[in-house]
């Protein structure tokens, strides 16, 4: 997941935020097309077997899933508190 330890994440953090400022204005067209970059740029130093490839999918899956428990998830919530229960 992606809860790495706080020393690792300093390799990351400011590309990162760049990136963020630069996505304010963007589409979802936009997100995608980064976040399939990333992964093509992690798998251009990675050998190129199904393993590989399969765990890059799956960490992609699984920060979607966290993002889906932490965001989308409590606003359904809220939803339901606000409209009432079906």
């Amino acid at each position: 997941m992606p809860y790495i330890k706080k020393e690792n994440r300093e390799n990351f953090d400011n590309i990162l935020e760049s990136l963020g400022i630069k996505l304010v204005n963007a589409t979802k067209g936009d997100l995608e097309y980064c976040i399939f970059k990333i992964m093509k740029l992690y798998m251009k130093t990675k050998e190129y077997r199904y393993s590989i490839l399969h765990d890059v999918v799956y960490a992609a899956q699984h920060c979607s899933d966290e993002f889906r428990r932490r965001y989308l998830d409590k606003r359904e919530d809220e939803a339901r508190k606000t409209n009432g229960e079906i």
